[in-house]
């Protein structure tokens, strides 16, 4: 899967958020080490989200953007 992050350089590094996935941000250093940590909050975000819905009736649809 592909998402789409927003990457803020500041005077500590960088600042990363994931705006399809509410909250998800990380940081680092420098840009590689705030990709990659950001690509790992993506991860854990979205096995928090499948372990809350393991008992629902989940359902996908299909978007035409």
């Amino acid at each position: 899967m592909k998402y789409k992050v927003i990457l803020n350089r500041s005077d500590g590094g960088y600042s990363v958020s994931c705006p399809g996935l509410p909250g998800c941000w990380s940081q680092g250093e420098t840009e590689k080490e705030a990709l990659d940590n950001i690509n790992e909050a993506i991860q854990d975000y979205l096995a928090a989200i499948s372990a809350s819905c393991a008992s629902k009736d989940i359902r996908e649809i299909e978007v035409a953007v």
